[in-house]
């Protein structure tokens, strides 16, 4: 995930979703991920204070934010190439990604979660060729897997 200034989605060069301030969120699911994982992500994505206070320490959240009615939002993107294993020759390999159909069904449901969080969430399509573009703040980039492997 990454703290943003802005960040657009784009398929076949139509916009398809676009926030302000916020999180740009790219979602890989694993073999064996389930509900619980979504909402373990979504609980900590959501609470992480990563965002300036007054004093201009990270120490608010995106629902911290919103308490204090500013306007953000969460784009999230499912990529499957997140669990691309580059150890072994010359191409990734996807084993440990999740089937499609699987990975979409929960997917939506991390969404779901984040939407019931009463945030604002914009998506890109699934499986779609996209475009991203993000404007990071910070920078701040980081990796959080339900796993805790790192």
């Amino acid at each position: 995930m990454q703290r943003v200034t802005s960040s657009s989605v784009s398929v076949d060069g139509e916009v398809v979703g676009k926030i302000g301030k916020g999180l740009n969120v790219l979602v890989g699911v694993g073999e064996g991920d389930t509900e619980a994982d979504c909402e373990y992500m979504a609980n900590k994505i959501t609470s992480l204070r990563i965002f300036d206070n007054e004093e201009g320490k990270m120490n608010l959240s995106l629902l911290d934010l919103m308490d204090k009615n500013i306007d953000v939002g969460m784009l999230i993107i499912s990529q499957f190439t997140l669990y691309g294993d580059c150890r072994k020759g010359k191409r990734p390999s996807y084993t440990r990604a999740e089937e499609p159909k699987r990975a979409n069904y929960l997917h939506e449901y991390f969404v779901k979660l984040c939407k019931d969080k009463g945030i604002h969430v914009e998506t890109g399509i699934f499986q779609a060729n996209m475009q991203v573009e993000i404007h990071n703040d910070g920078p701040v980039t980081l990796l959080l897997d339900s796993r805790k492997e790192f």
